[in-house]
């Protein structure tokens, strides 16, 4: 069965067209606050000047580097268990490609990228759940 008369999907047609941000300097009991109340299950980390770079927290961190160590989520601050640099998926590229990219990496979520600013987060799971590839 061919797939070449199927139009491509691009990563900006599937991904979610928010993002939350945090400061580094929060604890993890705020992060995970807003993560609650945002209904999301990553923030990016605002960078602190021109020449930082962004980071990202997940729902994975939270467990490894807070929860399964005993420590206090209000003393834990977002800086301490975030991943940065952050890598980020362009938004015309091709799902299948945004895929490997994200599966080679070994994370499950990353922001997208347009022009040099943040315009959605995409999931491995919307890559497969949100289009009709099988």
């Amino acid at each position: 069965m061919s797939h070449d008369n199927r139009s491509i999907v691009r990563t900006r047609d599937v991904m979610r067209k928010t993002i939350t941000f945090i400061d580094g300097m929060a604890t993890a009991q705020e992060a995970a606050a807003k993560m609650r109340s945002e209904k999301v299950r990553c923030l990016l980390v605002k960078k602190r000047h021109a020449d930082d770079a962004w980071g990202i927290v997940v729902v994975q961190d939270f467990i490894k580097d807070v929860l399964m160590v005993g420590r206090s989520s209000g003393e834990v601050h977002v800086y301490e268990i975030m991943t940065k640099p952050v890598i980020s998926v362009p938004a015309d590229m091709d799902i299948r490609y945004a895929a490997r990219l994200l599966f080679q990496a070994g994370i499950r979520r990353a922001p997208v990228e347009d022009k040099g600013e943040y315009v959605g987060t995409i999931t491995l799971s919307s890559l497969i759940l949100d289009n009709e590839l099988f």
